[in-house]
């Protein structure tokens, strides 16, 4: 349920709503808007009384929330969250580009990806040191050592950077290096792993799953959401259809619906939503005039070589005339770059 608080209702009318609610064994959530309050409550399994809420001090009205994902709702939230990183904020009006190889695969190649996509005016930098691989015997990542290098070329490049983390446990590690949070395809129903990111405190870019509904993709968000982490981020990377020409669909659709549906940022992944270098720059120019907040594009100074992904990986000089067209594609929807 959400209580919306009359214009100008008071400190100590707001502070009381929430105080008898917690009071009760609910959770509270306040959410500050220009003109009014609102504060969600969160239900312990017991029906809340709409009237008696309804006859407080400075209330509105109290309205139930029907979306099952409540927190990442925009009922619980109707204003847009904005996730900032170290300066660059997720869900203004900039659409933030983050770029880089899939996997780390030495401190040489890491710097040299690098400083190619700083110069073609990318944002953040993403790598992967742990790589959850379909196949055993596929490069499974540098681990801690790749950790190290992504904090290396941080330090010499000034980029935040963007790293997977796998596993419950890792993620005090990943933590320690990485200013983002990556929650994989594979990984974003693992509520244990949820659970911990949220813990954590830093923000979070969760990926959808490759056989998700957005309403799923939504409810885990939700459990980052409830420890208190606002800071989480949304990809639609693809999902599984029973197309072959592509490795996965990426479905341009779900950006509008989410941004219609939830307050949190969105990024579109057209390198895994594809797994074909050749479809990432028209697909990219796309997610931009669907009204994506941002981009996950990978880059690699010699594809042909890559340890992972190496197909839909591209070159320095193609990310550089990518991020040109992005900028016409960006203001002609009143964006920037």
């Amino acid at each position: 349920m959400i209580v919306v608080m009359k214009r100008g209702a008071t400190r100590a009318s707001i502070a009381n709503v929430i105080v008898r609610r917690e009071q009760a064994g609910y959770r509270t959530h306040v959410s500050e808007g220009e003109e009014r309050t609102i504060v969600g409550i969160i239900g312990n399994g017991r029906p809340l009384d709409r009237e008696q809420i309804g006859r407080m001090a400075g209330v509105e009205r109290a309205v139930p929330i029907l979306r099952p994902f409540k927190l990442a709702s925009r009922e619980f939230h109707p204003h847009d969250t904005v996730v900032d990183i170290n300066g660059i904020s997720i869900g203004l009006q900039q659409v933030i580009v983050i770029a880089g190889p899939c996997a780390v695969e030495g401190p040489e190649q890491m710097l040299e990806a690098a400083r190619a996509v700083k110069d073609a005016g990318a944002h953040m930098l993403r790598g992967g040191a742990f790589k959850p691989r379909t196949s055993p015997y596929s490069f499974q990542g540098l681990g801690e050592e790749g950790l190290r290098i992504l904090a290396q070329v941080r330090e010499a490049t000034s980029l935040p950077i963007i790293t997977e983390v796998m596993d419950p446990q890792m993620v005090p590690l990943v933590t320690t290096y990485a200013d983002v949070l990556q929650v994989g395809a594979r990984n974003m129903q693992n509520y244990a792993l949820l659970n911990a990111v949220g813990d954590s405190q830093r923000p979070v870019m969760l990926k959808r799953g490759m056989m998700s509904t957005i309403e799923e993709l939504l409810m885990s968000a939700a459990y980052i959401l409830s420890h208190g982490n606002e800071r989480v981020i949304l990809c639609e990377r693809g999902i599984r259809t029973f197309e072959t020409y592509t490795r996965n669909t990426l479905d341009l659709s779900a950006v509008p619906l989410l941004k219609q549906l939830c307050h949190l940022p969105v990024v579109v992944d057209p390198s895994h939503g594809t797994g074909k270098w050749e479809l990432v720059e028209p697909l990219s120019l796309a997610a931009v005039a669907a009204g994506a907040d941002g981009l996950l594009i990978e880059v690699h100074p010699h594809p042909e070589d890559a340890l992972s992904d190496g197909a839909q990986s591209l070159k320095p000089a193609r990310f550089a005339a990518l991020m040109q067209n992005l900028r016409a594609v960006a203001e002609a929807v009143g964006r920037t770059l």
